[in-house]
């Protein structure tokens, strides 16, 4: 298992939409097109499959980040 952090740019609202919903079915939101999510490779490999094709590679991005646990020990938080 490794956690995630995971960040979107969508302009359509359907595809960010869908984009959120599939986040949220792996994760948890902490702003609003940012996620973190302790997936293990099944799971990575599957969020992956299932949110390549929701992007136009042309206007949206998604961003995948893997967090070590010393950066996980280290991070701050506030509001």
């Amino acid at each position: 298992m490794r956690t995630y952090l995971l960040s979107y740019d969508i302009r359509d609202h359907y595809r960010r939409k869908k984009m959120a919903n599939l986040l949220l079915d792996y994760g948890h939101r902490v702003q609003y097109s940012v996620f973190e999510a302790i997936l293990s490779p099944e799971d990575f490999t599957k969020l992956s499959q299932e949110a390549i094709p929701i992007l136009d590679n042309k206007t949206d991005s998604l961003r995948i980040y893997p967090l070590c646990q010393r950066c996980l020990a280290q991070q701050l938080a506030y509001g």
